[in-house]
Protein backbone atom coordinates (compact mmCIF):
# COMPACT_ATOMS: atom_id res chain seq x y z
CA UNK A 1 0.00 0.00 0.00
CA UNK A 2 0.95 3.49 -0.51
CA UNK A 3 -0.40 6.95 -0.45
CA UNK A 4 -1.59 6.88 -3.76
CA UNK A 5 -3.81 3.82 -2.75
CA UNK A 6 -5.80 5.50 -0.13
CA UNK A 7 -8.73 7.77 -0.10
CA UNK A 8 -8.10 11.24 0.64
CA UNK A 9 -10.07 14.36 2.61
CA UNK A 10 -8.93 17.58 2.70
CA UNK A 11 -10.57 19.88 5.34
CA UNK A 12 -9.92 23.34 5.03
CA UNK A 13 -8.75 26.13 7.69
CA UNK A 14 -10.51 25.91 10.79
CA UNK A 15 -10.20 27.60 14.32
CA UNK A 16 -10.73 25.34 17.81
CA UNK A 17 -9.64 25.30 20.88
CA UNK A 18 -5.57 24.30 21.68
CA UNK A 19 -7.33 20.99 23.39
CA UNK A 20 -9.93 20.13 20.27
CA UNK A 21 -7.27 21.22 18.25
CA UNK A 22 -4.95 18.06 19.01
CA UNK A 23 -7.78 16.03 19.48
CA UNK A 24 -9.11 15.79 16.13
CA UNK A 25 -5.63 14.52 15.06
CA UNK A 26 -6.39 11.70 17.89
CA UNK A 27 -9.77 11.17 16.19
CA UNK A 28 -8.44 11.34 12.88
CA UNK A 29 -6.29 8.81 13.59
CA UNK A 30 -8.50 6.33 14.88
CA UNK A 31 -10.91 6.84 11.58
CA UNK A 32 -7.80 5.78 9.29
CA UNK A 33 -6.63 2.91 11.64
CA UNK A 34 -10.64 1.64 11.24
CA UNK A 35 -9.91 2.11 7.69
CA UNK A 36 -11.76 5.21 6.95
CA UNK A 37 -9.86 7.76 4.61
CA UNK A 38 -6.75 9.40 5.27
CA UNK A 39 -6.38 13.55 6.55
CA UNK A 40 -4.87 16.66 5.36
CA UNK A 41 -6.09 19.32 7.10
CA UNK A 42 -5.20 22.98 7.25
CA UNK A 43 -6.19 25.11 10.68
CA UNK A 44 -5.33 28.33 12.50
CA UNK A 45 -4.97 27.81 16.40
CA UNK A 46 -6.87 31.11 18.67
CA UNK A 47 -3.66 32.09 20.48
CA UNK A 48 -2.07 28.84 21.76
CA UNK A 49 0.66 27.88 23.21
CA UNK A 50 1.41 23.95 22.38
CA UNK A 51 4.14 22.50 24.71
CA UNK A 52 6.08 19.99 23.74
CA UNK A 53 5.64 16.42 25.20
CA UNK A 54 8.60 16.44 27.51
CA UNK A 55 8.29 20.57 27.98
CA UNK A 56 8.82 21.39 31.47
CA UNK A 57 6.28 23.08 32.91
CA UNK A 58 8.29 25.62 35.01
CA UNK A 59 9.72 27.12 31.67
CA UNK A 60 6.39 28.82 30.77
CA UNK A 61 5.13 32.30 32.28
CA UNK A 62 1.84 31.17 33.24
CA UNK A 63 1.03 34.63 34.59
CA UNK A 64 2.05 35.68 30.98
CA UNK A 65 -0.44 33.37 28.90
CA UNK A 66 -3.12 34.06 31.72
CA UNK A 67 -3.10 38.12 31.62
CA UNK A 68 -2.68 37.85 27.45
CA UNK A 69 -5.57 35.56 26.98
CA UNK A 70 -3.06 32.25 25.28
CA UNK A 71 -4.40 28.88 25.91
CA UNK A 72 -2.12 26.41 26.94
CA UNK A 73 -1.97 22.96 25.81
CA UNK A 74 0.73 20.07 25.18
CA UNK A 75 0.98 18.04 21.97
CA UNK A 76 1.69 14.45 21.89
CA UNK A 77 4.76 15.45 19.70
CA UNK A 78 8.03 16.37 20.99
CA UNK A 79 10.50 19.84 20.73
CA UNK A 80 9.84 23.00 22.46
CA UNK A 81 6.54 24.56 23.04
CA UNK A 82 5.13 27.01 20.34
CA UNK A 83 3.61 29.96 20.21
CA UNK A 84 1.04 29.75 17.76
CA UNK A 85 -0.35 33.14 16.95
CA UNK A 86 -3.97 33.16 15.36
CA UNK A 87 -2.43 35.24 12.72
CA UNK A 88 0.54 34.83 12.01
CA UNK A 89 0.97 30.91 11.94
CA UNK A 90 -0.87 28.42 9.78
CA UNK A 91 -0.87 24.91 10.77
CA UNK A 92 -1.29 21.81 8.84
CA UNK A 93 -2.13 18.17 9.72
CA UNK A 94 -1.19 15.01 7.49
CA UNK A 95 -2.63 11.76 8.93
CA UNK A 96 -2.25 8.57 7.09
CA UNK A 97 -2.15 4.19 8.14
CA UNK A 98 1.19 3.27 8.77
CA UNK A 99 1.43 0.47 6.60
CA UNK A 100 1.49 3.21 3.88
CA UNK A 101 4.64 5.32 5.18
CA UNK A 102 8.28 4.66 4.98
CA UNK A 103 9.36 2.99 8.37
CA UNK A 104 12.17 4.95 8.53
CA UNK A 105 11.03 8.04 10.66
CA UNK A 106 13.57 10.37 8.26
CA UNK A 107 11.94 9.21 4.79
CA UNK A 108 8.64 9.55 6.44
CA UNK A 109 9.66 13.45 7.08
CA UNK A 110 10.76 13.64 3.89
CA UNK A 111 7.55 12.68 2.19
CA UNK A 112 5.45 14.39 4.33
CA UNK A 113 7.06 17.75 3.41
CA UNK A 114 7.13 17.11 0.30
CA UNK A 115 3.90 19.37 -0.12
CA UNK A 116 4.79 21.71 2.56
CA UNK A 117 8.43 22.51 0.40
CA UNK A 118 5.81 22.62 -2.63
CA UNK A 119 3.57 25.45 -1.06
CA UNK A 120 6.71 27.63 0.15
CA UNK A 121 7.78 27.34 -4.02
CA UNK A 122 3.90 28.51 -5.11
CA UNK A 123 4.04 31.18 -2.16
CA UNK A 124 7.41 32.65 -3.94
CA UNK A 125 9.63 31.56 -1.09
CA UNK A 126 13.08 30.05 -1.41
CA UNK A 127 12.45 27.29 0.94
CA UNK A 128 14.79 24.09 1.83
CA UNK A 129 15.34 21.88 4.63
CA UNK A 130 17.77 23.47 6.88
CA UNK A 131 21.40 22.22 6.15
CA UNK A 132 23.10 22.21 10.02
CA UNK A 133 22.39 21.88 13.08
CA UNK A 134 22.75 25.45 14.45
CA UNK A 135 22.75 25.38 18.19
CA UNK A 136 20.14 26.36 20.81
CA UNK A 137 19.38 29.55 21.63
CA UNK A 138 16.77 28.90 24.04
CA UNK A 139 16.10 25.44 24.23
CA UNK A 140 12.69 25.04 26.17
CA UNK A 141 11.09 27.36 22.47
CA UNK A 142 11.17 25.06 19.39
CA UNK A 143 11.64 28.05 17.64
CA UNK A 144 15.20 28.75 18.90
CA UNK A 145 16.04 24.86 19.47
CA UNK A 146 19.06 23.51 17.38
CA UNK A 147 17.59 23.42 14.07
CA UNK A 148 17.32 19.78 12.56
CA UNK A 149 18.01 18.74 8.89
CA UNK A 150 14.96 16.55 8.96
CA UNK A 151 12.55 18.33 9.85
CA UNK A 152 13.00 21.77 10.43
CA UNK A 153 12.38 24.58 7.13
CA UNK A 154 14.19 27.95 6.45
CA UNK A 155 14.15 30.71 4.01
CA UNK A 156 16.84 31.53 1.76
CA UNK A 157 19.12 33.58 4.61
CA UNK A 158 18.80 30.15 7.17
CA UNK A 159 16.33 31.42 9.10
CA UNK A 160 13.51 28.75 10.68
CA UNK A 161 10.15 29.05 9.02
CA UNK A 162 8.73 26.10 9.70
CA UNK A 163 8.97 23.06 12.81
CA UNK A 164 7.10 20.14 11.60
CA UNK A 165 7.06 17.34 14.28
CA UNK A 166 5.49 13.78 13.59
CA UNK A 167 4.65 10.84 16.14
CA UNK A 168 3.11 6.89 15.46
CA UNK A 169 0.32 4.85 16.82
CA UNK A 170 0.55 1.57 16.21
CA UNK A 171 -1.73 1.76 12.99
CA UNK A 172 -1.39 5.08 11.91
CA UNK A 173 1.27 8.23 11.54
CA UNK A 174 0.49 12.19 12.45
CA UNK A 175 2.74 14.59 11.34
CA UNK A 176 1.81 17.72 11.41
CA UNK A 177 3.75 21.16 11.19
CA UNK A 178 3.69 25.11 11.67
CA UNK A 179 4.32 27.90 9.20
CA UNK A 180 5.08 31.56 10.24
CA UNK A 181 3.13 34.07 8.06
CA UNK A 182 4.53 36.73 10.02
CA UNK A 183 6.18 37.73 13.36
CA UNK A 184 5.26 38.65 17.18
CA UNK A 185 8.11 38.26 18.37
CA UNK A 186 7.49 39.63 22.34
CA UNK A 187 4.58 37.64 22.67
CA UNK A 188 6.35 34.57 21.35
CA UNK A 189 9.48 35.01 23.43
CA UNK A 190 6.67 36.66 26.79
CA UNK A 191 5.19 33.08 27.21
CA UNK A 192 8.73 31.60 28.64
CA UNK A 193 9.87 32.24 32.18
CA UNK A 194 13.24 33.13 31.37
CA UNK A 195 12.23 35.98 28.29
CA UNK A 196 14.38 34.89 25.75
CA UNK A 197 15.60 38.20 23.50
CA UNK A 198 12.64 38.85 21.05
CA UNK A 199 16.20 40.67 18.60
CA UNK A 200 17.64 36.95 19.20
CA UNK A 201 14.52 35.40 17.98
CA UNK A 202 13.98 37.72 14.91
CA UNK A 203 17.66 36.94 14.06
CA UNK A 204 16.48 32.83 14.04
CA UNK A 205 13.44 33.09 12.77
CA UNK A 206 11.68 34.40 9.45
CA UNK A 207 8.49 34.58 8.40
CA UNK A 208 6.30 34.42 5.21
CA UNK A 209 5.73 38.09 4.69
CA UNK A 210 9.80 38.61 4.87
CA UNK A 211 10.28 36.87 1.66
CA UNK A 212 7.12 36.96 -0.52
CA UNK A 213 4.57 39.51 -1.37
CA UNK A 214 0.94 37.23 -0.24
CA UNK A 215 -1.24 38.26 2.07
CA UNK A 216 -2.59 35.41 4.63
CA UNK A 217 -5.54 34.11 2.98
CA UNK A 218 -3.80 33.26 0.40
CA UNK A 219 -1.16 31.54 1.45
CA UNK A 220 -3.68 29.56 3.74
CA UNK A 221 -4.90 28.31 0.31
CA UNK A 222 -2.10 27.90 -1.15
CA UNK A 223 -1.16 25.84 1.59
CA UNK A 224 -4.29 23.76 1.69
CA UNK A 225 -4.59 23.09 -2.44
CA UNK A 226 -1.34 22.21 -2.50
CA UNK A 227 -1.81 19.43 0.09
CA UNK A 228 -4.77 18.47 -1.46
CA UNK A 229 -2.99 17.81 -5.07
CA UNK A 230 -0.37 16.38 -3.55
CA UNK A 231 -2.57 13.19 -2.47
CA UNK A 232 -5.55 13.58 -4.54
CA UNK A 233 -7.61 14.28 -1.74
CA UNK A 234 -11.77 15.47 -1.89
CA UNK A 235 -13.24 18.00 0.28
CA UNK A 236 -14.35 16.65 3.27
CA UNK A 237 -15.25 17.67 6.76
CA UNK A 238 -15.26 16.15 9.92
CA UNK A 239 -18.19 13.59 11.18
CA UNK A 240 -20.37 13.59 13.74
CA UNK A 241 -18.66 10.44 15.57
CA UNK A 242 -15.18 11.66 15.40
CA UNK A 243 -16.16 15.37 16.49
CA UNK A 244 -17.97 13.68 19.39
CA UNK A 245 -14.86 11.19 19.91
CA UNK A 246 -12.73 14.36 20.21
CA UNK A 247 -14.14 15.88 22.13
CA UNK A 248 -13.92 13.07 25.08
CA UNK A 249 -10.15 13.43 23.95
CA UNK A 250 -9.68 16.79 24.77
CA UNK A 251 -11.60 16.64 28.07
CA UNK A 252 -10.15 13.45 29.39
CA UNK A 253 -6.78 14.86 27.99
CA UNK A 254 -5.76 17.57 26.04
CA UNK A 255 -7.39 20.10 28.43
CA UNK A 256 -6.79 18.36 31.80
CA UNK A 257 -4.49 20.14 33.91
CA UNK A 258 -2.49 16.78 34.12
CA UNK A 259 -1.73 16.43 31.37
CA UNK A 260 -0.80 20.03 30.13
CA UNK A 261 0.90 20.84 33.39
CA UNK A 262 2.76 17.53 34.40
CA UNK A 263 6.46 17.40 35.07
CA UNK A 264 8.62 15.31 32.78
Amino acid sequence: MSLADLEWRVIGEETRPGPMTMALEAAAAETVAEGGPATVRVYTWPDTLSLGYGQDPDTIDWAFCDREDIGVTRRPTGGGAIYHDSVADISYGIIAPADAVPGDLMACYEQFCEPVLDAFERMGVDATFADDERSAVHQPACYLRQLHPAHDIVGPDGRKLSGNAQYRQKDAVIQHGSLSVSLRPDRHCGCFSADPNSERFGERVGAIDEYADIDRAEAVETLRSTLAEWVDATEGSWTDDELARAREHAEEKYAAAEWIRRSP
